[in-house]
């Protein structure tokens, strides 16, 4: 099912329109292959790393099985932390912003459970939590099992390391025997095959092939940015480092539009490349971004994929990638026919779990790094500028300048005054950028 549409898994438009609110274009290989499964009502182990969209996969299958007249719970999602937790419950929300009557609420402990009480006798019809928590609830009775159609064991090797094995069955143990049961797993060892085999009816088994780094040349680096911070960060990136050809990756058409309109304000030499944009218009970006006439190609994967960008000086991953395997196929496009290159990640809040995913998932060591401070910057220009100068002295053919700062002289300005105000005049035109 590689390249297949989010239209081609028979979801329904409530969620369609949220996946496109999100900006997604296609869905990953984890979400192609198990969604149809989990549509069907089939069991399923999904062998995947966190950051190939499984949480997605999982959290598309189980809004579209909620009954939202029945206010009962019906969907239960165990986590093995509080902030996995979180962010699968922040993911599922936003893909059911259109469903307005599915409730959704995430318990787990360091959160006063009287206001997890107070939510659930409302009525919740999915759950996400760690199995701590959520047997506490199960045994105060404000959560009861007797509904629930799904159960989702997300990280279930992390769980089992952690020590949930039994908290893990006395829940799983107290729902109906008719009911789905989900498993994720980065590894697929003896012990979640068991545990697959005593809970799991004939389960459709995905397992996503590792892909290997081919890119041996790319100096790998991340960044911890705030996520309105990110357009200043790369621009002072590409400052300090004044790569020639860059290539900027976005995970929606919208980030890459909003982005390459704020790099053109600032000056810089950028356009967009992505799924909206008719095959004319794609053409013409990659035509001046060969050429060298752009000197910023901003795109999402979709759009990039197939396209040859020749010999890019770096890659900025300026959104997380929403595949691991994204990550591998981005990097890969600079460092060609011997070259070196950079790859440059910007990591936001929780995101830096799926940062150490996708070192896993590689076997790569991707290098954290401090953002250039302005002066930092600005003594970079300073010394490219001195540079330059330096070259047009040496290569001579300076007389009708010379004759212009002769003209100054005569009128009582000294050479040092004059070559420091042309100097304050470039280095000032080059900041404005």
């Amino acid at each position: 099912m590689e390249n297949s549409k989010f239209n081609d898994l028979n979801i329904s438009k409530e969620i369609l329109l949220a996946i496109k609110d999100m900006g997604f274009e296609e869905p990953t290989p984890i979400q192609a292959q198990s969604i149809p499964y989990m549509l069907n009502g089939e069991d399923l182990i999904g062998q995947a790393q966190t950051g190939t969209g499984k949480t997605a996969a999982f959290g598309i299958a189980t809004l579209e099985k909620i009954d939202p007249g029945n206010k009962a719970l019906q969907a239960v999602i165990l986590c093995p932390t509080r902030e996995l937790a979180i962010q699968v419950s922040e993911e599922l929300k936003m893909l059911s912003r259109y469903q307005k009557a599915v409730r959704i609420l995430p318990v787990y402990g360091g959160q006063p459970i009287d206001r997890q009480i107070k939510v659930l006798k409302k009525g919740v019809q999915v759950v996400i939590g760690t199995p701590g928590r959520i047997m506490d609830h199960m045994k105060r009775r404000t959560l009861k099992m007797g509904g629930v159609r799904i159960i989702i064991l997300d990280e279930a090797d992390e769980m089992l390391d952690m020590g949930f094995r039994e908290d893990i069955e006395y829940i799983v143990e107290t729902m109906p025997e008719q009911r789905q049961t989900i498993l994720f797993s980065a590894t697929m060892s003896k012990a979640i095959l068991r545990l697959a085999k005593k809970y799991q009816n004939e389960p459709q088994m995905i397992k996503l092939v590792h892909k290997e780094m081919t890119a041996p040349n790319v100096e790998q680096f991340y960044f911890e940015v705030k996520q309105h911070a990110k357009p200043e960060v790369l621009c002072r990136l590409l400052d300090f480092h004044n790569f020639n050809l860059s290539l900027v990756f976005c995970n929606t058409k919208k980030r890459v539009d909003e982005l390459v309109e704020g790099l053109k304000t600032k000056g810089y030499l950028a356009e967009g490349l992505h799924g909206d944009m008719q095959q004319n218009q794609r053409d013409r970006v990659m035509s001046s971004f060969r050429r060298g006439d752009i000197e910023i190609l901003v795109a999402t994967d979709v759009a990039a994929r197939g396209i040859d960008v020749g010999a890019t000086d770096a890659v900025f991953n300026y959104d997380m990638p929403t595949d691991v395997e994204y990550y591998v196929h981005r990097i890969g496009r600079t460092a060609r026919a011997g070259n070196p290159g950079h790859a440059v990640t910007f990591v936001t809040g929780r995101e830096v779990r799926r940062l150490k995913g996708i070192q896993k998932f590689t076997g790569t060591k991707i290098k954290s790094q401090k953002v250039p401070s302005i002066s930092d910057v600005n003594e970079v220009r300073t010394n490219q500028l001195l540079g330059k100068i330096k070259e047009t002295i040496d290569a001579g053919h300076l007389g009708t300048y010379s004759n212009l700062v002769e003209k100054l002289i005569q009128e009582d300005y000294a050479y040092f005054d004059v070559a420091a105000a042309l100097m304050k005049m470039v280095v000032g035109e080059g900041n404005k950028k």
